[in-house]
């Protein structure tokens, strides 16, 4: 069973999704950086100076604990709200990654048929082979 798992581990299918798991988080980070830092400043200027970050519909309001000396009167509650800001951002996130994805996709679909247009060229042995079975059957 170990040497199953090892053989399974070291395929090179495992390193490929390996190495495509890592490049995509980096990515990730890249892609949220950008919508965050460059994209969503100017669009929310564009929208009255609007941080899409900050947006967000509060349910409860935070309030403080209210003390009497050392006892706990009313206990402390935190805000409690829909960050629908957040998921904005988050949306444009997706829809960059997706949108990056998709051109990639395509340009390599479109690099495989440029492949599978080409004739098979025919390496020089069989050329060479096929000339020397011409000759013999036209000494023969």
């Amino acid at each position: 069973m170990l040497k199953e798992f090892k053989k399974f581990a070291v395929k090179g299918n495992m390193l490929d999704m390996a190495v495509g798991i890592v490049i995509g988080a980096a990515f990730g980070t890249i892609i949220k950086s950008l919508v965050a830092d460059i994209l969503m400043p100017p669009l929310g200027l564009l929208m009255g100076g609007v941080d899409f970050s900050a947006l967000k519909l509060t349910l409860q309001e935070k309030t403080d604990a209210v003390m009497n000396g050392d006892k706990v009167v009313t206990p402390a509650v935190e805000a409690v709200s829909i960050n629908y800001g957040t998921f904005i951002n988050n949306v444009i996130s997706f829809v960059i990654v997706a949108f990056a994805l998709f051109v990639v996709i395509k340009a390599m679909n479109s690099f495989k048929e440029k492949e599978e247009e080409k004739p098979a060229e025919t390496p020089k042995q069989e050329v060479l082979l096929g000339e020397i079975r011409d000759l013999l059957k036209k000494n023969a």
